[in-house]
């Protein structure tokens, strides 16, 4: 592919968009930020959004985007070496000063380096020097676990971005990489893999994390995070363009954070405290974006904890917004919410049972009931909805056989309420579950916890597709172990597993080939019991959760006990005796 055709892709992209900035690169710092997947897949990516309004904010910074090309165009450029170039400028991306990439999935480990190959960069740090684009990773990766990139990245940014990008454009004003380096790694937030040295045990493990003389770089990164949002933008959709996964949809961040603390979720400990966005920011914003959307996505996992989420439906409906959360938490369910977002349209709800015993729910913390859910069921399609979507866990923790029939109960309850209610209507809707293997993650109170084993879990997979075939109305999209095994590798790997990263970034991604090849040990990383190793990959990163806290959950989980967050302490007052 010749350079002017990239360029003219480019200027036919942004022809489709509203909102993008283009600022002069003299006397400004300068930024390629990427979305390491398809433009179809990174515009609708809030993180990404979020950034590329953070940076352009700051007057000396120019941001411009870039993204994975697709398939055919992808082929073109690795077979003529054409250099890759920014969406605003069409400038060939190894000529910024720094390259920042916001990961938000496993999946796009390999598409950092192939990005990295088609700039014209050398994949590893350590081939790099002054003369090349300073290699920033963030995301909510980095939040679990940075080291399976570290060999990848000159900085690992390690937080929220409101709090991240400030300190970031200061210490790119510096003389030199060196001291920029050195500066990072004295802010909060900024972990420098080649400051530090990792030493292992004789058994494989992590005996500890060296920081290099004369780097200043602390013996843990604390995460950097944002103390109060009072005065801040909720992060929101800013360049519109119908080309992408959602179309042009309008999607604001209304609450950071939960605090209900499920022991397998690695976002609710990690985005803690609970922060509401300031409404009256989140309706101008909706207000702003009227003209360029006429749909509204609602990002949270605690959508109901903001303490006006009812007034911010009521408003947005008012505005002809049709409205669409996120998954929503059962038991913030309410009559008027489920009939504002009926009357604003929306068709389809999706609620997390996870499990569909109450025993497994407890031993999960997920803490709410099979009866608060049936009740939830009953006003979700007595409320008009007609669909709704369920998600399932299996290789959780206890499970056995009659949790799997309980998620089969559990459905046909749901398709008793739904076809009871659809009746009336005349149009039946229809169920969809999708359940997915555990992966133990870092930074949860499972993170010491083996996966499952592949016949295990395979098993369960095929018992559980038996239950629920056949069934009219109802679908199920049942992931498969062998996706979750190399899903699990990325997040509880450590820097051991970069060459199987690089060999499957050169065949295709072909993972099992890839780890063979690099001679790498994927049970090792995801079938050992972590519960007696000195330091897990993970602990570089110093999340604010405590490890005695994980390993009290974690032992409250094999008693199936409840940590009940504030809000449902007195509403079960009288259960908690029964649990204890």
């Amino acid at each position: 592919m010749k350079v002017h055709h990239s360029r003219d892709t480019a200027r036919l992209t942004l022809a489709r968009e509203v909102g993008y900035v283009v600022k002069p690169h003299a006397n400004r710092l300068r930024v390629a930020l990427s979305f390491p997947n398809t433009y179809f897949v990174g515009m609708s990516n809030l993180g990404l959004q979020t950034m590329y309004t953070l940076f352009n904010a700051c007057d000396d910074v120019v941001c411009e985007r870039v993204f994975l090309p697709p398939k055919q165009e992808l082929a073109s450029l690795l077979e003529s070496g054409s250099p890759l170039v920014t969406l605003e400028s069409q400038t060939p991306v190894r000529e910024f000063d720094v390259l920042a990439f916001s990961v938000s999935f496993e999946w796009d480990y390999t598409n950092v380096l192939t990005l990295l190959r088609l700039a014209g960069l050398p994949v590893r740090a350590v081939d790099r020097d002054y003369r090349h684009p300073l290699i920033v990773i963030g995301g909510a990766v980095t939040f679990v676990n940075p080291e399976p990139l570290a060999l990848f990245a000159d900085v690992i940014a390690a937080g929220e971005g409101e709090s991240l990008v400030p300190a970031l454009v200061s210490a790119c004003g510096t003389s030199s990489r060196s001291e920029t380096l050195r500066r990072l790694a004295g802010e909060c937030g900024f972990y420098i893999p080649s400051f530090y040295d990792v030493e292992y045990a004789g058994d494989g493990t992590i005996a500890r994390y060296v920081p290099r003389e004369g780097t200043g770089a602390p013996a843990t990164v604390r995460k950097a995070a944002l103390k109060t949002t009072d005065l801040c933008d909720p992060p929101a959709t800013r360049v519109f363009t119908p080309d992408t996964e959602f179309g042009s949809r309008f999607l604001v961040e209304v609450v950071r954070g939960c605090a209900n603390l499920c022991r397998y979720c690695w976002a609710g400990y990690n985005y803690l405290p609970v922060r509401s966005f300031p409404t009256e920011r989140i309706l101008a914003l909706a207000q702003q974006a009227r003209a360029h959307a006429t749909r509204v996505g609602l990002v949270s996992i605690a959508l109901c904890d903001h303490p006006d989420i009812e007034h911010i439906l009521r408003s947005l409906a008012g505005m002809g917004y049709s409205i669409s959360p996120a998954s929503l938490r059962l038991d913030d369910l309410t009559p008027a919410i489920v009939s504002l977002l009926k009357a604003s349209g929306e068709r389809t709800l999706t609620i997390a049972p996870e499990a569909g015993s109450d025993r497994l729910r407890r031993v999960i913390n997920k803490t709410v009931t099979n009866d608060e859910i049936f009740a939830a069921a009953e006003l979700i399609f007595s409320s008009g909805i007609e669909n709704l979507k369920l998600y399932f866990m299996i290789g959780l923790p206890t499970e056995d056989d009659d949790d799997l029939v309980a998620i089969r109960d559990m459905t046909m309850r749901f398709r008793e309420v739904m076809l009871r209610h659809a009746r009336a209507r005349g149009r039946i809707g229809r169920i969809v579950g999708s359940v997915n293997p555990l992966v133990p993650k870092p930074g949860t109170a499972y993170q010491w916890l083996p996966m499952e084993g592949t016949d295990s879990i395979e098993h369960k997979m095929k018992r559980l597709r038996s239950l629920v075939s056949g069934i009219d109305n109802v679908y199920f999209n049942i992931k498969s172990e062998r996706h979750s095994y190399y899903q699990a590798l990325l997040s509880l790997g450590d820097r051991r597993v970069a060459p199987a990263i690089e060999r499957a970034e050169q065949n295709g991604g072909q993972w099992r080939r890839a780890v063979a090849d690099a001679g790498v040990d994927g049970d090792f990383f995801i079938y050992r019991d972590r519960s007696r190793d000195t330091v897990l990959p993970w602990d570089i990163i110093d999340g604010g959760m405590k490890t005695a806290f994980f390993r009290s959950e974690f032992d409250k989980s094999t008693r199936a006990e409840w940590t009940l967050p504030p809000k449902r302490q007195k509403d079960n007052a009288h259960v908690l005796p029964l649990l204890s």
